[in-house]
C-alpha cells in the first residue's frame, strides 16, 4: 500500500470521527495546537533554517524564499490564526433554511462537514496551519501534501499539531502529511475516489492546472492572482499613490498584490512620477507603455506577455488608459478573476467598475492585498477560488461545508 492511500484511508477515519466532535472539543484542540507552535517555536525555527539553506543552494528567488520564511512573529501569527478561528461560530449544525409542506412534512437544509479535503500547496509552511484550522473547526479530515522545498518545516508542524492534538483525546495521526513530494504523489492523491471529497490546489498556474487536469474527484481552482490596481481621473492623488505602492511591494511574493497598474491618462503626468519614484525605491522592476516612457526613459519596454504574467516578485507592468472602460477591457483580457482594485471619488465610475469587473474581490479605494482570509475576519482561509462554483474568493469555515437535508414526519406514505 502506497504512502498515499494509507493518509487517505486514515484521513477517511478521522471524518468519521469528527462527526460526532462537539464545538468545544475542536476548540480545546485548536487551542492546544496553538499553545504548541508558541511553546515549539524554536524547533520549528531550526527546521525551517534546513529548508532555507536548501532553496538558497538551489537558487531559490528571494520572493520565493520569503514565502518560504518562518519568524517568531509569523509563528505567533499562525498561533492566533487558530485563536481566531475558536472565536469564530461553527457552521456546523446550522439550519440553513426549514419549512413545513402541506402533507405535513417538516423540511430542513442543515450544514455538514464536506468530509475528506485534500491540500496541495506550495513554499508557504503557514499554509499548513490554516488548513488544519479551518478544516478542524469545520469538522473535515484533512490530507496536505506540500511542496518539497519545505518538507521539514510541514513535517515539523505536522509533529507539533499532533502532538497537541493528542492532549485533547483526539487520534494519533490526526493530521495527515504526505512526505512523497514527488508528482507522482499528486496524481494519486487526486485521484483517490471514495477517500477524498475535494481537493484544493494553492500555488502557481503551472499546479493548479496539473491538479485541475488529473483530478477525478472535485477540485476548487484557487490563487493565480494578476491583479489590477486602476486609478482613475477622479482619485486622490495621496490615495493613488499609497495603494498603488502598497499592492505591489507591502508583500510581493502573494497572489493578492497587484501586478498591472492602470492609470488614467488625465493623471498620469502628475501622479505617476511620485508612483514610480516609491517603486524604485523599494527595487521593483518596472515595464511601461510608451505613454509612461514619455514619463519616464529609464523604465523597460512592456509586452503583453508582461501584461498577462503573475510576476510574485519585485516587478509590475504599468499602462496608461484613457476611460475606466479601457482599463475594465484591459482587465477582462488578462486578469485572473481575483482581485480588481479601482482607486476613484467618482461614484458612477466606482458603480460601473463594481459592475462590471469579473473578479471574486473587488476592491474600491483599497489596497489589493486586503483580499486575506484574516482581512476578511474568517481566522485563516484555505485558498482563494478564482472560479465561480461553490465557493469563490477567500474560503473560510462555511465554504468547507455541505449541506444535506433532513426530512421528519409522522408516517406519511407517497401514493
Amino acid at each position: 500500500m502506497s504512502d498515499v492511500q494509507e493518509k487517505v484511508i486514515k484521513a477517511k477515519e478521522i471524518s468519521r470521527f469528527l462527526n460526532s466532535v462537539t464545538t468545544a472539543k475542536k476548540n480545546e484542540a485548536l487551542q492546544l495546537m496553538a499553545n504548541a507552535l508558541r511553546a515549539q517555536s524554536k524547533f520549528l525555527l531550526d527546521e525551517n533554517k534546513k529548508d532555507l539553506k536548501r532553496g538558497e543552494e538551489n537558487g531559490m528567488s528571494q520572493s520565493l524564499l520569503d514565502r518560504l520564511s518562518l519568524n517568531s512573529d509569523r509563528i505567533n501569527g499562525m498561533a492566533e490564526g487558530l485563536e481566531i478561528v475558536i472565536s469564530l461560530p461553527d457552521p456546523i449544525g446550522e439550519v440553513m433554511e426549514g419549512w413545513t409542506r402541506p402533507n405535513g412534512l417538516s423540511m430542513i437544509k442543515k450544514r455538514v462537514p464536506i468530509g475528506v479535503i485534500g491540500i496541495i500547496y506550495e513554499a508557504r509552511p503557514n499554509v499548513t496551519v490554516d488548513a488544519v484550522g479551518l478544516t478542524l473547526k469545520s469538522s473535515n479530515a484533512v490530507v496536505l501534501r506540500g511542496s518539497s522545498s519545505a518538507h521539514m518545516s510541514n513535517k515539523a508542524i505536522v509533529s507539533v499539531l499532533n502532538e497537541a492534538a493528542k492532549h485533547a483525546d483526539f487520534p494519533d495521526n490526526f493530521v495527515q502529511l504526505i512526505e512523497d513530494t514527488s508528482r507522482e504523489t499528486v496524481k494519486e492523491l487526486v485521484s483517490s475516489n471514495g477517500y477524498v471529497d475535494l481537493v484544493i490546489p494553492r500555488g502557481g498556474v503551472g499546479l493548479i492546472q496539473t491538479v485541475v487536469k488529473s483530478a477525478t474527484v472535485p477540485c476548487i481552482e484557487t490563487g493565480v492572482g494578476n491583479c489590477h490596481v486602476y486609478i482613475d481621473e477622479d482619485a486622490i492623488k495621496e490615495n493613488a499613490i499609497k495603494i498603488a505602492v502598497n499592492a505591489k511591494v507591502q508583500r510581493p511574493s502573494v497572489c493578492n498584490s497587484a501586478e498591472t497598474l492602470l492609470i488614467h491618462k488625465n493623471v498620469a503626468r502628475e501622479y505617476l512620477p511620485s508612483i514610480i519614484k516609491e517603486l524604485k525605491e523599494s527595487d521593483v522592476e518596472i515595464f511601461g507603455c510608451k505613454e509612461t516612457q514619455a514619463i519616464d526613459p529609464t523604465i523597460n519596454d512592456v509586452t503583453d506577455e508582461h501584461y498577462a504574467t503573475e510576476f510574485l516578485d519585485y516587478k509590475i507592468a504599468i499602462k496608461v488608459v484613457e476611460t475606466v472602460d479601457v482599463a475594465i477591457d484591459h482587465i477582462y483580457k488578462y486578469g485572473t478573476m481575483h482581485t480588481e482594485a479601482i482607486v476613484s471619488e467618482n461614484v458612477t465610475t466606482i458603480n460601473k467598475f463594481k459592475q462590471e469587473v469579473d473578479a471574486s474581490a473587488i476592491m474600491v479605494n483599497v489596497s489589493t492585498r486586503f483580499t486575506d482570509g484574516f482581512e476578511f475576519g474568517f481566522g485563516a482561509e484555505i485558498g482563494i477560488s478564482t472560479q465561480k462554483m461553490h465557493a469563490r474568493g477567500p474560503m473560510g469555515l462555511k465554504e468547507l461545508t455541505t449541506y444535506k437535508y433532513v426530512v421528519e414526519g409522522s408516517g406519511q406514505i407517497r401514493t
